[in-house]
C-alpha cells in the first residue's frame, strides 16, 4: 500500500474478528519475522506484520529522512488509518520494540497494550547517542561494502556471534533464520542503521516514565545488558511488567517460541482491573 513517500509491504493472518495484533520486526527481520509465533495464535488473534523501512519488499520512495523514527511511526499511524484500524494491539522486536515503544508514547490512543522484546526507549545522553551512532556508521559502511552473497554471509555469522545473542547460532532452526536475513538488501539495511539506529532516535525515558499504557517486557535471560535496561524501565513506569525469558537471549520469539506466545497470549487476554 502506498502511503506518501512509503509503500508499505505486509500481511494479515488469523481470524478477523478476534483482536488484532501488529508486529514489528526487528533490524535485519522482515514479515517472515514472527511466522512459528503467528501460527500459535492466528486461531485467537488477527495478526497484521509489517515491513519496516529498507526492509522486506517495504519500498521507500522519498528522501532519507523516511527512514527516521518519528516519520517511520507517523507513516504507520497512516497505514493503519487507510487499513480503518483504529485501535489495537502492539507487538515490537529490538529495533521494532523501540519504534513500537515510541508508538504507544505518541499515539497512546491508538494501542491498547504492548509487548516489548529486547527493546530500550534509546540512550539517555548525547554522549552516549554520538559513540553509539559513530559505531553504528562502522556497521553500516560494512553493509555498503556487502556485494557477493558469500560477503551477506559472513557478516550474518559475525552479527550474531554478539554476547547479546546468546547460543542462538548453535539453534536447530538458525540457518533459516540467515535465509530470512539474506532475503534483504544490505545497502538499504545500511539507510535503516543510520537513520534508526538507537543513537538517531529521541530518548525516550523521561516521557516513559508518564505512560499508562500496559507494557510488558520481555529480555532472555542470556541478554544481560537488556534484562538490566528492562529492570531499570519497570522502575521507573508503573504500567511496565518485566518477565525474563529462560532459554532464549535477544532474540526470545525465535529461540523459545513457545514462552515467548504463552507470555502475549496471557498478558493479551487477560483483564485489566478498573481504575
Amino acid at each position: 500500500m502506498l502511503i506518501e513517500n512509503y509503500k508499505y509491504h505486509y500481511y494479515f493472518s488469523g481470524i478477523p474478528n478476534k483482536p488484532l495484533i501488529i508486529f514489528l520486526h526487528g533490524f535485519m527481520g522482515n514479515s517472515y519475522e514472527f511466522e512459528e509465533v503467528i501460527k500459535l495464535l492466528k486461531n485467537e488473534f488477527y495478526c497484521l506484520v509489517i515491513d519496516l523501512p529498507g526492509h522486506g519488499e517495504t519500498q521507500i520512495l522519498g528522501g532519507d529522512e523516511c527512514y527516521q523514527m518519528a516519520n517511520t511511526a507517523l507513516s504507520l499511524i497512516n497505514l493503519l488509518d487507510d487499513l480503518k484500524i483504529p485501535k489495537g494491539l502492539l507487538v515490537g522486536y529490538s529495533m521494532g520494540g523501540r519504534l513500537a515503544l515510541y508508538l504507544a508514547l505518541h499515539f497512546h490512543y491508538r494501542f491498547t497494550k504492548v509487548v516489548l522484546e529486547s527493546a530500550s526507549p534509546g540512550l539517555p545522553t548525547e554522549v552516549e547517542r554520538l559513540k553509539r551512532i559513530k559505531s553504528d556508521e562502522q556497521i553500516a559502511r560494512k553493509l555498503d561494502r556487502v556485494v557477493e552473497k558469500s560477503d551477506w554471509i559472513a557478516f550474518l555469522s559475525h552479527w550474531y556471534s554478539q554476547p547479546i545473542f546468546g547460543n542462538i547460532k548453535n539453534h536447530p532452526q538458525f540457518q533459516h533464520l540467515i535465509k530470512i536475513r539474506l532475503q534483504n538488501n544490505p545497502h538499504e539495511l545500511a539507510k535503516s542503521l543510520r537513520f534508526m539506529g538507537i543513537g538517531c532516535q529521541p530518548s525516550l525515558w523521561e516521557k516513559l516514565k508518564d505512560n499508562t499504557i500496559p507494557l510488558l517486557l520481555l529480555a532472555g535471560e542470556y541478554d544481560e545488558k537488556f534484562i538490566d535496561i528492562n529492570t531499570k524501565m519497570a522502575h521507573i513506569c508503573k504500567s511496565c511488567r518485566l518477565k525474563v525469558i529462560s532459554n532464549a537471549g535477544h532474540n526470545i520469539h525465535f529461540e523459545n517460541t513457545i514462552a515467548f506466545v504463552e507470555n502475549i497470549r496471557q498478558f493479551f487476554l487477560e483483564v485489566e482491573p478498573m481504575s
